[in-house]
Parts: structure tokens; C-alpha cells; sequence
């Protein structure tokens, strides 16, 4: 086992008493940066081969990298709500695209500030505006877009039947910017480094929350000159994908630049799995009908949408050097729901009123012989009925009529249906289902 730093690991280890963390404590830095619509297995360190992510094969070289890493929701709202509440999407109110996470709901940024923490949000919101935007959610410092999604060079959201221009939504905090004719992912990193900057001398969170490579798929020139060797779609995905990693890397290298990289925790995962949707194919010359996108889900089943592997297996690193172990693999199931308890513990805030589903991972950093936190985990598709629950090695999924039971162990494909043969376990698991929504 690696060992801890004193300070990092007295925060790391402090009990959830609902204490704050002493003052004489130096607590650390968080960033979480957030991909959209990103494949199971699309950076090198997940098994492409095909693809170039130099700078997040580093990240995970730096930290840890999750093998059974799950978010509990399969769309972009429901899923981005359940990170940032540490609930999942039946119990937070955002089941799907278009909700407004509720008032009382606490965010990750409402718990810390009273820990210290400056917080800010970069990037992309899509949990609405019903209350006031992500200001009105704990973030002291807003500069992102409130949808789904925008034209990165533009900044405006589009009809996705015809691909024209609707709505300009680029924001810093309350107030419209433009900045027409710069890449969002670069002026999302631009931002993201001038913040680290400023508060270098105080704890921060910093929510990175990327568009890429989710549509419009528009990745920078160099990268889509690099991948002259794949046809479309792949190719500009896969020129995406490699814009993404150029820019996380920007932001990584300004938290080595102010000295902060030993005292700031690092997470990168997507918000779901890739998409096959045929709005990508606005954007995309000679798409494949068949996955638009280009991205992939490996050897996994399904994609975005879906509570298949495919939607709902995602690339997750935690890195912080001296404090978290360095090139390792965690094998243990664990999910984007644990990312709030596990701040918590980090920097002794108080954990919000409201039942938390998700588990500290803390443990996993020090110790790899850990069990898996979660005795079952649940995920919620977008629109009744689609769900899933997992618990140890058995998965069932609901997919509308077909009801779809899985042995993990043997079956991470999902292709051999064990229903009929084990309608104990179905029973089984579709009663903790249920249970586990109250």
C-alpha cells in the first residue's frame, strides 16, 4: 500500500462526523472534469488502439484508473444531477432531459463553500434554469452554456432537424458573452486556467464540464489532419476525442505550473457512453447510418440512451499524486453518485441533510483489497421502462418488454439472456429494485 502524506492523509481519513475540517488542515483542491458522450473504451488507456489521448494516459498514469466504473443514468441531465447531488436521478427529480434540479437539492459546490471553497462551474450546465443557473446552485463563478449542447465555434444552439442556428447560449454567470470564432473547449480551458490561477492560494473546486465529443462533433484541424488513416465517422471523433485530451491537458499542466498538483484531487469520466444518435450526422460527412458517431462501446452492449454496459460503463481516473497510488487499476464497482461523499471526506464538509446513495471511495485510494462499496447499484433510463440494477455479479436490465439477466463474470457482453433459466434471481433483483427506489 501506498503510503499518505500527513496532511492529505488526515483529510483523507477524516471521519464523516459532519465535522469541518480543522483549520490547520490544508485542504485540498478538486477538479472534476466531465466528458460528454464519450465511448467505453475511446482513450488509450481504456484499449484504443486507433485513437491519440497522450495527456489523459498520463492522468491515469498519475492516479488510478476504475475498470467497473458506473453513472447511474444514461443521459446527459439525469446523469450530470446525480454527480452532482450524490443521488440517484428518481431521488434528485431529474429523470430526464429538459428537468431543473430542484432548489432543495444540495450540489456538490453548496457543500464545500461552507468548507471554504471557492467553486466554480466551466462549461456545460443542462440541469436548468428554473432556480437561477448553477449560481444560484453553490457556484460562485459561472462561464459555460445552460443546454445540451452548442455550435463550438459559434456558441449557439441548433435545430437538429435542419442544423441552423436557433439560440446564443454562452454565459458568464447572469450576463451573455461572445466569443464567436473561438473553440468552446478551448475558451473552457482558457477559463478553467485563469481560475486556477486567481485562487491558487485557497481551496477550490473546479467543475470542468466538457461538450466534447459530443455533437456537433467539431473537433480542431490538426487533430482531424492526424486521422487522415480512418474513414468517417470515426475519423472526426476520433479528432474530437483528441481535441478533448489536448485541452484537459492544458488544465492539468496549469495545476502543475502553480504548484498545486500534490494538493489538487483530479477526476476525469464521462457522463455516459457514446452516441449513436443520428443528429451527429449533421455534422459529419459520410457517417455511418448504422453509428453516426463514431464512437465505441468495445465489447460492451449499447451505447447512450441505454442501460446497457455500453451506456453506462465509462472511463473514470482519480489522480493526486502522493495522496492517491500512482499506474493502479481498482477493479471494485463503483459510481458517480460516490464522487460527492468522497469530497466530503476529503475536505470535512458537512455531508447535505438528504440521504445520500452514493459511498465514499476514500478507502479504495489506500487499500486495493477493499471490498466493492455498493452491495447493489441501480440505473435509471430516461423514460419508464428502462432500468437496471446490478448487484455483485448479477445484472438485470429492463429494456421495455424484455426483461434481461446477466452473469457479469462470465458475460460482460450481455449477450446470453439467464432469465428463463434463473427466474429466482429475476424476481430477485427486480424486488431490490423497487425497494431501493423508497
Amino acid at each position: 500500500m501506498r503510503a499518505l502524506k500527513g496532511a492529505a492523509l488526515a483529510m483523507v481519513m477524516a471521519p464523516m462526523s459532519g465535522q469541518a475540517a480543522p483549520e490547520s488542515v490544508e485542504k485540498p483542491n478538486i477538479i472534476l472534469i466531465l466528458a460528454d458522450d464519450l465511448g467505453a473504451v475511446d482513450l488509450n488507456c481504456y484499449g484504443s488502439e486507433d485513437l491519440y489521448t497522450p495527456n489523459l494516459n498520463k492522468l491515469a498514469a498519475d492516479g488510478l484508473r476504475f475498470s467497473q466504473f458506473y453513472v447511474v443514468a444514461p443521459v446527459c441531465a439525469s446523469s450530470r444531477a446525480a454527480i452532482q447531488t450524490g443521488r440517484y436521478p428518481d431521488h434528485n427529480g431529474v429523470v430526464r432531459n429538459g428537468q431543473n434540479l430542484h432548489k432543495d437539492e444540495t450540489t456538490i459546490a453548496e457543500m464545500l463553500k461552507p468548507a471554504g471553497y471557492s467553486t466554480a462551474l466551466i462549461g456545460k450546465w443542462h440541469v436548468g434554469m428554473q432556480w437561477g443557473g448553477p449560481n444560484a446552485e453553490g457556484f460562485d463563478y459561472f462561464y459555460g452554456h445552460l443546454g445540451g449542447c452548442i455550435e463550438n465555434w459559434g456558441h449557439n444552439t441548433l435545430n437538429w432537424e435542419t442544423g441552423q442556428v436557433t439560440v446564443h447560449d454562452l454565459w458568464k454567470n447572469d450576463k451573455a458573452v461572445h466569443r464567436e470564432g473561438s473553440h468552446f473547449g478551448d475558451i473552457l480551458a482558457e477559463e478553467s486556467i485563469n481560475y486556477i490561477r486567481q485562487h491558487k492560494d485557497e481551496p477550490f473546486f473546479l467543475y470542468a464540464a466538457f461538450n466534447s465529443p459530443h455533437y456537433p462533433v467539431q473537433p480542431l484541424k490538426h487533430h482531424y489532419d492526424r486521422y487522415s488513416n480512418l474513414d468517417e465517422p470515426r475519423r472526426s471523433y476520433a479528432a474530437f476525442v483528441s481535441t478533448l485530451d489536448e485541452q484537459v491537458g492544458r488544465i492539468v499542466k496549469a495545476v502543475d505550473d502553480c504548484g498545486l498538483r500534490e494538493k489538487t484531487m483530479i477526476v476525469f469520466l464521462s457522463d455516459h457512453g457514446c452516441s449513436r444518435e443520428q443528429r451527429n450526422a449533421l455534422f459529419i460527412k459520410d457517417a455511418d447510418p448504422n453509428n453516426p458517431g463514431g464512437g465505441s462501446s468495445g465489447p460492451y452492449r449499447g451505447g447512450k440512451f441505454e442501460v446497457w454496459e455500453g451506456g453506462v460503463r465509462v472511463p473514470c481516473i482519480i489522480s493526486m499524486p502522493g495522496s492517491v497510488p500512482q499506474g493502479e487499476t481498482r477493479d471494485q464497482v463503483a459510481a458517480s453518485i460516490d464522487f460527492l461523499p468522497t469530497f466530503a471526506k476529503l475536505a470535512g464538509a458537512e455531508l447535505p441533510a438528504k440521504p445520500i446513495d452514493g459511498q465514499p471511495l476514500n478507502s479504495l485510494f489506500e487499500d486495493n483489497n477493499q471490498p466493492t462499496l455498493h452491495s447493489a447499484l441501480r440505473y435509471v433510463g430516461e423514460w419508464d421502462p428502462i432500468w437496471a440494477i446490478r448487484t455483485g455479479d448479477w445484472k438485470l436490465v429492463k429494456h421495455r418488454e424484455l426483461l434481461f439477466l446477466s452473469d457479469m463474470s462470465r458475460d460482460v457482453t450481455e449477450t446470453d439472456n439467464l432469465a428463463a433459466k434463473y427466474p429466482e434471481k429475476v424476481k430477485e433483483l427486480m424486488k431490490l429494485y423497487e425497494d431501493m427506489k423508497r
